[in-house]
């Protein structure tokens, strides 16, 4: 399985953006689909966004949709969420993860996902 590691997360204002990244050693990202996942203090890990081993097919929790847009490029092996109109509710370790197996089609269910990241840290201020 690849390694992941995100960045991009810190401090921003509500309402503000905030661009994360998740690269990938080890192996390429190209034939897995992709999950952002995040968790807040006293919280379950919950599902954010999702997009295909191709890039076709992107799916958004209901809170974050219209606001967040995930993204890939294969080349660089890298998966990306851009987050506008942040909340304070949006304010969570976010984790990126790849699908156990190659070519499966992405989930909202965290046990579906093999290799996870360390996870960056958003805070979102008021």
């Amino acid at each position: 399985q690849v390694q992941l590691v995100e960045s991009g997360g810190g401090l921003v204002q509500a309402g503000g953006s905030l661009r994360l990244s998740c690269a990938a050693s080890g192996g390429s990202l190209r034939i897995y689909a992709m999950g952002w996942f995040r968790q807040a203090p006293g919280k379950e890990r919950e599902f954010v966004a999702s997009i295909s081993w191709n890039g076709i097919n992107t799916n958004y929790a209901d809170s974050v949709k219209g606001r967040f847009t995930v993204s890939r490029d294969n080349a660089k092996n890298t998966v990306w969420l851009q987050m506008n109109g942040v909340k304070s509710e949006d304010t969570a370790i976010y984790y990126c993860a790849a699908r156990s197996r190659p070519f499966l089609p992405p989930t909202e269910i965290p046990l579906d996902f093999g290799s996870w990241g360390p996870g960056t840290q958003v805070t979102v201020s008021t």
